[in-house]
């Protein structure tokens, strides 16, 4: 059994934490970055992490898709955020999305604006970002690069080599997740990441293919990621499992 981490996960939206924790564990799952989303989702994962301490670890952040229900209230959700950094690894899950229908009700500048201020939180407190940019690749890659933050990982990432070949040249990371099994995009950057900047993740509780994603399902995740680019499981484990301690400070 390969020791790996789910460096990408929305813990508090699983049914059954504990079970889920149990069944992960017994995978190989020797850590799990929770992330966070809103105010409510935030709190939620700092509880988590402080529960099940050494085991999971929170990320806190605004992301894109709760900013048009919390438009009276986003000093609140960010001052939130840079309140309670030292309990979190991670500033997360923050970032763009230029789907239509998001931009409709919340316009790439407002967007970018909170990613702005996500941004500088990670900057102040020297902890990386963990970034949804769908659609948005080449913009959330700018925004990072010029606010000077030194430490981030493109979740799920499917954007185009051009921005891929930046984000390897910044020292940023990328993370691999269950589509790597099927999606064409996605397999082709985890194929061209180099494994030095390459994390695991599942995105818990999304589906895939018509499977729910759990935790454990970062074997999963290792395997694709194994076959994609012809490596050895322990090789590749081990790597990705040190890549994300050092980058989340997880001893």
């Amino acid at each position: 059994m390969h020791k790996v981490i789910d460096t990408h996960c929305h813990l508090d939206e699983a049914d059954d934490v504990e079970s889920v924790i149990i069944k992960a564990r017994n995978a190989g799952v020797v850590a799990i970055v929770a992330c966070g989303l809103d105010y409510q989702s935030n709190n939620v994962v700092l509880e988590l992490a402080q529960k099940y301490k050494s085991y999971v670890y929170a990320a806190i952040g605004v992301y894109p898709w709760t900013i048009p229900d919390a438009l009276n209230s986003i000093d609140r959700e960010v001052q939130f955020v840079e309140d309670n950094m030292k309990h979190a690894v991670c500033v997360g899950e923050v970032g763009l999305d230029y789907k239509k229908e998001l931009v409709r009700r919340s316009s790439k500048e407002l967007q970018k604006e909170v990613f702005k201020d996500m941004i500088q939180i990670a900057v102040r407190h020297n902890v990386p970002l963990s970034i949804h940019s769908r659609y948005a690749w080449k913009d959330c890659f700018n925004l990072v690069k010029d606010a000077g933050a030194t430490k981030a990982v493109f979740h799920w990432y499917t954007g185009p080599s051009s921005v891929l070949r930046s984000i390897v040249e910044g020292g940023y990371h990328i993370s691999a997740c269950l589509a790597a099994e099927y999606h064409y995009e996605h397999k082709r950057a985890v194929r061209e990441m180099p494994l030095t900047q390459l994390l695991l993740e599942t995105d818990t509780p999304v589906y895939y293919k018509g499977h729910r994603a759990m935790p454990s399902d970062t074997v999963r995740t290792l395997n694709a990621v194994c076959e994609l680019k012809e490596l050895d499981l322990a090789e590749v484990a081990e790597k990705t499992t040190a890549n994300a301690r050092e980058l989340f400070k997880i001893a």
